[in-house]
């Protein structure tokens, strides 16, 4: 079990004003409505942005913007972002983060409303996005696909299996899923492949099966 106090500890200090922002973010991410975006996407982000550290070019700026990600999670696609970014801004400065660096992670949060809008040359943000899409190329692509749909609750099925099926047509549609050579190597045959089976899933399960969604 991963102790968040030491994890937060480790990358952010131990003054006051910084334990309590950590504790504040480990029961954000604990809340009882979110299903995929838990505890357990932030651990896995996290250890995907260590494996791909070489490639940013200020790491810890990439890990704070792990932790803050996905902070606010309300379902509302940008939105929550935003918030999340807003969040970063409004309270590292609190625990010593530098000017810079704070700018860094809340521009690093807001990439992630949309990974598609990342610039050539992004190191940091093509470490974050890479280790935040990382899940689609590993064991247990079901379970995650499913703990989506379970965020998704309240839109019917024919609306999300839609929405879904374009967020997976326009990932497969980029020349390539990830940024740095390390995520390829690791993560994009098998990704392809995964988000492939679940569009034909998604297919399959609609009324008259053959038609295109």
């Amino acid at each position: 079990m991963i102790d968040w106090t030491a994890e937060w500890r480790r990358l952010a200090g131990g003054v006051p004003a910084s334990l309590a922002l950590g504790a504040e973010l480990v029961a954000r991410w604990a809340e009882p409505h979110r299903r995929y975006h838990t505890l357990d996407h932030l651990a896995a982000v996290l250890a995907a942005a260590g494996r791909l550290a070489d490639e940013a070019d200020d790491v810890t700026a990439v890990r704070l913007a792990a932790w803050f990600h996905d902070a606010v999670y309300d379902g509302r696609p940008g939105w929550d972002e935003e918030r999340s970014a807003q969040l970063a801004q409004s309270r590292l400065p609190g625990c010593g983060v530098p000017a810079a660096r704070v700018a860094e992670v809340a521009r690093l949060v807001r990439l992630t409303a949309a990974h598609d809008t990342l610039a050539s040359g992004d190191r940091n943000g093509a470490v974050l996005c890479d280790a935040d899409l990382a899940v689609l190329g590993r064991p247990g692509y079901d379970d995650y696909a499913a703990r989506i749909r379970q965020e998704y609750a309240h839109v019917p099925d024919p609306a999300f299996r839609r929405g879904r099926a374009g967020v997976l047509r326009r990932l497969l549609a980029a020349p390539r899923l990830y940024r740095t050579p390390r995520a390829r190597e690791l993560w994009e045959e098998p990704a392809r492949a995964n988000m492939a089976a679940e569009l034909a899933a998604l297919a399959a399960a609609q009324p008259g099966g053959d038609e295109p969604l």
